[in-house]
């Protein structure tokens, strides 16, 4: 029974852990268009020259 009372808060620990993984996940949106990404390595529009990064499209 000695047991239960380590392993009650270690995976209390391990779910908070996980749950704190998952937020942060969404916070730096790695789940925005998913399928936009694996649909553009398929196409040849940016083969020749790279992809222009969003901070080239702010005009000073």
């Amino acid at each position: 029974m000695e047991i239960l009372a380590l392993l009650i808060p270690v995976s209390l620990i391990l779910g908070a852990t996980g749950l704190v993984a998952f937020m942060w996940s969404l916070k730096s949106r790695q789940y925005d268009d998913p399928k936009g990404d694996a649909e553009r390595i398929l196409s040849d529009e940016w083969d020749d020259h790279p992809r222009p990064s969003p901070d080239q499209n702010k005009d000073p």
